[in-house]
């Protein structure tokens, strides 16, 4: 009752309003709009209108000349054409009459020709003798507006498959004839992507005019990735194009990181909440994707912020906590365990608003005129508090979040509304779960839930009055595994499509599961690398697979995606070549029409033609052309030539000087003859006579790169007055005139490199000659080229073959067919057979082998491949190349067997000679031979001939060594076609020596090196030799000065070497030393050695380790120190002070050590104040070290710091406090505190005084307890008595003594630190420090175990 009664109090207000607006009154109406319907009204009249123009232009219209014929005035038996444009509805059917007579192009064949193209009716009549008319069916009216889809368009070049990158862009362009071409009324053009229009952005830019429809996409990503469709609306409907655009990833900013998702789009956008989700990205060669980030960004700004702590397996998130009213792009990145994706391309702007708030909008309509618009708000009453929300459920469920949902409450009460969400698991109470969030949208994600249990969800509705009842509890909601991916695609099927592509089919999965799309990945046969066909999920189960290498096998798998990623792969297809598809059509099998027929030449009786060759051969070689003619007075084509031509010249006979004449060509191959060429030009029969040559003709393209190319023709026929000296070559932009020389020399060949082109750019080009006289007539605009390279170029390459020795130059062919050749040149003239050239084919691979090859053979070597689209290369010979190739041949074809060791000899036990060498590497086949004084030796009596592959050792033995041996022994080896020799020359020197050390050997043990020595830069000796032919039983001793030196070790002769360790040597082991060796074969003694020499390098090496002097307080006083590495009484070393020298006394102690040199200055004075220094000789070189113990420096670093330190342990760490006469002591400049690592703690002083004297202790504790120390420190001043401390002794005089400390552990034992005291001169003459510990448990030390504190004293 009170809700009607607002209602009706509403509307009652409302119809005031109304009539207040009417006169002009002004309410104050917050809640209310009012809409004029006027322009309403006047967009229908436009409707109207303009369908009343549609059906105009359905109605039936009589024929009309929107271009009419014009008069012509030509010379008798020339030809001339006549052109007009017709319009009407329906189409005129067009007639030509001459004299009232129709025009019959078959009653005369060649006299007459009818075209209608575009729109555009012409007629070509052969040779002119009459006036000619042209009637279309019916009346002519006046002529009516044309409108933009009447337009007669054609489409010409069209954009092809393209592939593009991540970042980069691409223009799709569309050429096309559009009649009548009117710059004011453009053709009518859409843009699709996928079946979806395109509209202008900042993504994407679309231009049309100047007869060009051009798409550019400036920032690529894989969202771009789809089939283009352009549609032209067109008099007779639509003209369409459609290709592929590939868009692959950009590279990763970490290397085998995945790429970057697509498709990011924002779904049920609420208030504060909205769902993202994309599409996965493909993984080939890369690691498994192991989840997703996704980042947001406030329109207008770059800062991104992940939404995301941990990344999200599925390819949904819900994002929550946006501002109301805020707008927000997104993007996700995948993650895989070698890094993280580059970012998707962000979403379009979306912005958090109620998508319900229009839905409580209502329009009331007054008198057709006016909508008054009011919200439900409205006419809930006064009703302030809100009702219960309804329907709780969960809308999105995955294993990681959980997204609740629920419709809100009406009423809503009249402030503004949001939500509290509790849950309950099981019988437990119930929890509230946006506590720190103020939700305004229905819909939250929860994403703490726990696995295994269910979960009930109640939600409150809530305003500034207060909160509603809960909601009824949602049904229970339990996590669930992930559905998962679909299954794998079943089996693959691949057909043969074009030269570049192939067909797949494939069978879907048996489980789509939401399915996406496919991905599709292909392999090279007996390749292991995968690459990426599509890099963006195709929908349907068959896919075209385009930039394959022609001639190559592949082999193909196919994914299935959904929200969870990658399904596992199908089955690989059967290989298959890319090949284009067989058709049994006869257009294919004879060659298609030749085309550019031009003149070259005329003398006044015969004509010169050239032509290009078909664009297509029919699967069959080209081999003959035939020619006719035929000219103005009579129609009918003849044959020119009987036999077919083989070239695509021919000089033409038996022609009337001053007659016109025109010619056709056809094609003949296996199959037949081809269709005729279109007729040529009409061709004058005058004679040449100007003095400048003509033109030159059949131009032609190679090695077409993206920045160069090489424009070859060939010379004119017809040279002028004088011989051709020259050309010129001219370039143009495809469309334009403006033609520019590119030479400003004439080159004297018939080709030229073109450097400096604009990739993708396309260009025409023109060649002129020169002689004496001047310069010839241009030739013929070649064909269009495009300034790329086709995919899979390769370069030749020179080489040397690694079985033959042969220098060769190489090429594969990115692209080849049945029919393909290669072709070779030098300097661009074709090679044909040649004796020092060899060209063969393999697959495809072709080979270009020099037989001999010199310096002749110098030069620029090409290659072209013919019915491809243009595979061509090329490689210049140099002479440093040639010989370096030439030198690699020669040990190709001459090779060796490289040796690690020259042939040797060895002495055996028993005399035994062994003669050997070592080759790098040996082959099971290898045979060798020794010859000895150029006779072989076998082996057998006396000899022993062996070898070893694995050690590469090849030896030979000789038992019975005796003079008549001396000589020249060589072995000779043969390792396939690899050979060596090696050779020793036995004879002379060599030869005395080995018959001397000979019987050594034959006796027993000897010194294969005798005694040497060593020294260390430790002043270390090492005594060193080694033997040979020894035995277990063999004895070795050393000598010194004739005396033996027992060693607690016996040396081990077995080892071939024997050493004599001499540890900082000294002028004590100075001597003669020797080693003997003996056994029962015999006995050996070395070269006596003399170790005085050792004295001195140790002297030099310890003199130079010499330290700086370094200062060190001592209990007697201070003490000066030299570190070095050896030091001994022997070394004459000289300390002095003040320049004088100083010898030892009570006062001044010099000594040292094995490691340094010092001097001892007792109860140091002023006196000892001054300069110091230490004189090292080595009997050479003097080395000298000094210090400084004078000045201001010397007092202070004779005013010492002193440390009191403990060392403490404890679990947990213990609190350390340090106090002074049960003062807690602080750190300041004069004392400082330390506890490092928890473990030590230290006390220090700085410039100890007199009033540092007192009772020091530390307090350490931690909750299981505490210690407390204590110590006394006492500070004496110069010159006053110091007490004696005694052991035990309770008291102490002067100071009193300190009251013992004890140490407790946790054992229940102790420890008794009975006095600790320092004492210490101010005057930093001398220190002492008395401490006396006694322990009543002797499991306490300074090393004992504690489990909770202990201390360890350190001074």
């Amino acid at each position: 009752m009170l809700l009607m009664t607002t209602c009706c109090i509403k509307v009652l207000i409302m119809s005031i309003n109304y009539i207040k607006c009417r006169n002009n009154m002004s309410p104050s109406w917050p809640l209310c709009c009012i809409h004029s319907l006027d322009a309403v009204s006047s967009l229908q009249a436009k409707a109207m209108m303009t369908r009343r123009v549609d059906l105009l232009e359905e109605i039936p219209r009589m024929p009309d000349f929107l271009v009419a014929l014009r008069p012509h005035t030509v010379w008798v038996k020339t030809p001339v054409k006549l052109l007009c444009t017709v319009q009407g509805n329906p189409r005129p059917i067009v007639k030509w009459y001459k004299d009232g007579v129709p025009v019959d192009p078959l009653r005369i064949p060649g006299k007459y020709k009818i075209e209608n193209k575009y729109g555009v009716h012409s007629l070509l009549i052969c040779s002119c003798l009459m006036f000619y008319f042209l009637f279309p069916c019916g009346p002519v009216p006046h002529m009516t507006e044309i409108h933009a889809s009447k337009l007669e368009v054609s489409l010409l070049d069209r954009f092809p498959v393209s592939f593009g990158v991540e970042g980069g862009s691409i223009s799709l362009v569309c050429t096309m004839v559009v009649i009548p071409d009117l710059p004011n009324v453009p053709p009518l053009a859409q843009w699709y992507r996928d079946g979806k229009l395109l509209k202008p952005s900042k993504l994407v830019e679309m231009a049309l005019g100047g007869g060009t429809a051009r798409l550019t996409l400036s920032h690529l990503a894989k969202d771009d990735e789809g089939l283009y469709t352009l549609l032209i609306f067109t008099k007779d409907g639509t003209a369409e194009h459609s290709a592929y655009l590939f868009v692959s990833d950009a590279a990763p900013s970490t290397p085998g990181a995945p790429g970057a998702p697509m498709s990011v789009k924002a779904y049920d956008i609420n208030s504060d909440y909205v769902l993202v989700a994309w599409k996965p990205p493909n993984t080939v060669n890369e690691a498994p994707i192991i989840g997703y980030f996704v980042d947001r960004c406030e329109a207008g700004s770059d800062t991104w912020v992940q939404c995301n702590d941990a990344p999200v397996k599925v390819c949904k998130y819900p994002v929550h906590g946006l501002s109301v009213g805020h707008s927000y792009h997104f993007r996700v990145r995948a993650v895989n365990s070698a890094g993280i994706s580059n970012p998707s391309r962000k979403s379009d702007k979306v912005t958090a608003l109620d998508e319900a708030e229009s839905e409580r909008l209502k329009v009331i309509k007054i008198e057709g005129k006016y909508d008054i618009v009011i919200k439900d708000d409205d006419l809930e009453g006064y009703v302030t508090i809100p009702g219960e929300p309804t329907d709780v459920h969960a809308s999105e469920i995955f294993k990681s979040y959980v997204v609740l949902s629920w419709k809100p409450p009406s009423p809503r009460g009249r402030a503004p509304l949001w939500y509290v969400i509790e849950k309950v698991s099981g019988t437990g109470a119930w929890q509230r779960i946006n506590t720190a969030v103020k939700l305004h949208s229905p819909r939250y994600p929860v994403f703490d839930l726990q696995d295994g249990q269910k979960y009930q969800f109640r939600v409150y509705s809530v305003n500034m009055y207060g909160s509603s009842e809960a909601s009824v509890p949602s049904e229970p909601i339990q996590k669930v595994d992930e559905d998962g991916v679909p299954s794998a695609p079943g089996k693959v099927v691949a057909t043969r499509n074009t030269k570049t592509s192939v067909f797949l089919q494939w069978d879907p999965p048996k489980h789509l599961k939401n399915l996406m799309g496919y991905y599709i990945d292909g392999r090279v046969v007996g390749s292991k690398d995968w690459f990426p066909c599509n890099h963006k999920p195709f929908k349907h189960s068959r896919f075209v697979v385009h930039g394959l290498i022609p001639g190559e096998s592949y082999v193909f798998r196919v994914q299935a995606v959904n929200v969870f990623g990658l399904s596992e792969e199908s089955q690989e297809s059967s290989p298959i070549a890319v090949e284009p598809t067989l058709s049994g059509g006869v257009e294919y099998a004879t060659p298609s029409d030749p085309f550019d027929i031009t003149m070259l030449s005329c003398d006044g009786s015969s004509i010169t033609l050239a032509w290009k060759s078909p664009k297509h051969c029919g699967g069959s070689k080209i081999t003959a052309y035939y020619v006719d003619k035929h000219d103005a007075d009579n129609l009918e084509w003849k044959e020119v030539n009987q036999a077919g031509l083989t070239e695509r010249v021919c000089t033409v006979g038996d022609l009337t000087e001053g007659n016109f004449y025109w010619f056709q060509v056809q094609a003949a191959n296996l199959a037949g003859v081809g269709l005729p060429s279109a007729p040529s030009e009409s061709m004058k029969c005058e004679a040449w006579t100007m003095d400048e040559p003509g033109p030159a003709y059949d131009l032609s393209f190679s090695e077409v790169r993206s920045h160069s190319l090489i424009i070859l023709w060939k010379a004119p026929v017809y040279t002028g007055a004088s011989a051709v000296t020259g050309y010129f070559v001219d370039m143009a932009k495809k469309g334009s005139s403006d033609f520019v020389t590119l030479n400003q020399e004439a080159v004297s060949h018939c080709y030229l490199q073109v450097t400096g082109l604009e990739e993708g750019a396309t260009y025409v080009f023109r060649v002129r000659a020169i002689n004496a006289n001047g310069v010839g007539k241009p030739s013929q605009r070649s064909e269009p080229v495009c300034a790329k390279a086709l995919p899979g170029t390769q370069e030749i390459v020179a080489g040397v073959d690694e079985e033959t020795g042969d220098v060769f130059l190489s090429l594969e062919a990115c692209e080849i067919c049945e029919m393909s050749k290669f072709v070779w040149s030098k300097n661009y003239k074709p090679i044909g057979d040649c004796p020092r050239l060899a060209v063969s084919v393999k697959g495809r691979t072709s080979r270009l082998t020099f037989t001999n090859p010199d310096k002749d053979d110098l030069g620029k070597y090409s290659v072209v491949v013919t019915d491809t689209d243009g595979v061509s290369a090329s490689h210049t010979l140099t002479e440093d190349a040639l010989n370096t190739m030439l030198e690699l041949s020669y040990a190709i074809r001459h090779p060796i067997v490289p040796l690690k060791h020259g042939l040797s000899y060895e002495i055996l036990e028993k005399g035994h000679v062994r003669f050997w060498l070592q080759a790098v590497k040996l082959s099971p086949s290898v045979s060798y031979r020794f010859v000895v004084n150029d006779k072989e030796v076998t082996s057998g009596e006396g000899h022993k001939i062996s070898h070893d592959v694995a050690t590469g050792i090849i030896q030979m033995t000789v038992d019975n060594f005796t003079r008549s041996d001396e000589g020249t022994y060589t072995c000779q080896i043969n390792d396939g076609k690899a050979k060596t020799q090696s050779s020793l020359v036995l004879v002379g020197d060599d030869w005395f020596i080995l018959i001397h050390l000979f019987p050594l050997f034959v006796l027993g043990p000897h010194f294969s090196e005798y005694l040497y020595f060593t020294v260390t830069e430790d002043c270390n000796v090492m005594l060193a030799c080694k033997v040979a032919n020894v035995k277990k039983e063999t004895r070795f001793n050393w000598y010194r000065e004739e005396e033996e030196i027992v060693l607690e070790t016996p040396p081990n002769v077995m080892s071939g070497a024997c050493a004599l360790p001499i540890p900082l040597f000294s002028r004590k082991d100075q001597g003669v030393y020797k080693a003997v060796l003996s056994d029962d074969r015999g006995k050996d003694t070395s070269t006596p050695l003399s170790l005085t020499v050792c004295l001195f390098v140790c002297l030099c090496l310890s003199g130079s380790s010499a330290s700086d002097l370094v200062l060190q307080c001592t209990p007697e006083g201070i003490r000066l120190q030299c570190y070095m590495n050896y030091y001994t009484e022997e070394m004459k070393t000289v300390w002095k002070h003040k320049e004088s020298k100083i010898a030892s006394s009570e006062k001044m102690r010099i000594g040292g050590t094995a490691e340094m040199a010092w001097m001892q200055i007792c109860d140091p004075s002023d006196k000892e104040k001054g300069h110091y220094s230490i004189e090292i000789s080595d009997g050479v070189k003097t080395y000298t070290r000094t210090f400084d113990l004078s000045g201001q420096g010397t007092q202070e670093l004779l005013i010492l710091i002193y440390f009191l330190t403990c060392t403490v342990w404890g679990e947990p760490t213990p609190e350390v406090t340090w106090f002074k006469n049960e003062q807690e002591v602080t750190s300041t400049e004069h004392t400082r505190v330390t506890f490092d690592g928890g473990k030590f703690a230290s006390l220090v002083i700085n410039k100890v005084t007199p009033e540092d004297s007192g009772k020091y202790s530390i307090n350490v504790r931690n909750k299981y307890g505490g210690e407390f120390v204590e110590i006394t420190v006492s500070v004496y001043k110069h010159g006053e008595q110091i007490p004696e401390p005694k052991l035990g002794q309770p008291k102490m005089a002067t100071p009193a003594a300190t009251p013992a400390a004890t140490l407790r552990n946790s054992r229940g034992g102790q420890g008794l630190l009975q006095h600790l005291s320092c004492q210490w001169s101010e005057q930093g003459r001398y220190n002492r420090l008395f401490f006396c510990i006694g322990s009543s448990n002797p499991h306490l030390s300074a090393a004992g175990e504690r489990t909770d504190t202990k201390a360890d004293w350190r001074v």
